[in-house]
């Protein structure tokens, strides 16, 4: 970029910053819920601030040292818009609405010399593009580090593990079992026993929609590691349509205590435990 065109865009900073509030704030699908326009104003006016500086060594190479603050500023604006749930449109526009506030000043500064307007309208194009494609990148992942932490938090609390009795667990088991999640009910499970000391783990699956190969392996592996540990495991919840796909899967269960519901899991275990339960006459 020429230096004269670099200080006329910084003379006019000010009508820049105006003009690009004025593009951010009438895009309709801005939400003022999750920012405020002096918040705005203020990430706008330090990332304008730092843009001209750079622009005013000369250089239009994104990746050098000059453009490093601006870069730094985008990065930790898009990570910190991806966490506070922002969409990728109105992320994206923070840099793009900048064009036009640009465009208005080149044409204002350089409308006797339509050669140099030309050339310098293409490189602000190509850097602006650039910028967004940084913003789109470290937006896309913010959102990612936000996703992995939301399914590793649902993870603990769809992988319960309670204690229903003195030396008996229970862990409710809901929704699909991968691999990922077989190894979260596992750690949680053998760090329960070995906390409870407990002899006897119950494995419902009656929220499980669909046993095949897969899931029953994962299962198998539950109850070998369980018994590593000195503890017993029962799997509750089989249904007709899960025993059957068992079967026809050819997989050996038999070894493996198995009860249709979580109560008759339960009594099993009482009676491996030798405890007994009586009904008694006493009226609340």
């Amino acid at each position: 970029m020429e230096s004269q065109t670099a200080a006329s865009l910084k003379k006019n900073k000010k009508q820049l910053l105006e003009t690009w509030m004025q593009n951010q704030l009438a895009d309709n699908t801005l939400r003022d819920d999750l920012i405020s326009n002096e918040d705005l104003n203020a990430q706008s006016e330090n990332l304008l601030t730092a843009l001209l500086k750079a622009l005013g060594t000369g250089s239009l190479e994104i990746e050098s040292e000059q453009f490093q603050p601006v870069t730094d500023i985008l990065s930790e604006l898009s990570i910190t818009r991806a966490r506070q749930g922002f969409s990728p449109r109105e992320t994206s526009m923070f840099v793009l609405s900048l064009k036009k506030a640009f465009y208005e000043i080149l044409e204002k500064e350089l409308r006797d010399n339509p050669k140099l307007l030309y050339q310098e309208s293409v490189e602000i194009n190509n850097l602006l593009d650039g910028l967004s494609i940084i913003t789109m990148e470290t937006f896309i992942k913010g959102r990612e580090e936000v996703i992995l932490r939301q399914t590793d938090e649902i993870s603990e609390i769809s992988t319960p593990v309670i204690r229903v009795w003195e030396g008996i667990l229970a862990l409710p088991i809901i929704g699909t079992l991968d691999s990922a999640r077989t190894q979260v009910v596992m750690e949680n499970l053998l760090e329960k026993i070995v906390e409870t000391g407990s002899r006897i783990a119950i494995l419902d699956i009656s929220g499980v929609p669909a046993v095949d190969s897969l899931v029953a392996q994962h299962l198998i592996k539950t109850v070998s590691a369980t018994r590593l540990m000195g503890a017993e495991c029962i799997i509750s919840g089989i249904r007709a349509e899960i025993a059957q796909t068992i079967v026809h899967l050819g997989i050996d269960l038999s070894n493996i205590s198995t009860k249709a519901s979580l109560a008759s899991a339960l009594k099993l275990a009482f009676s491996m435990l030798n405890i007994e339960v009586r009904r008694t006459n006493n009226k609340f």
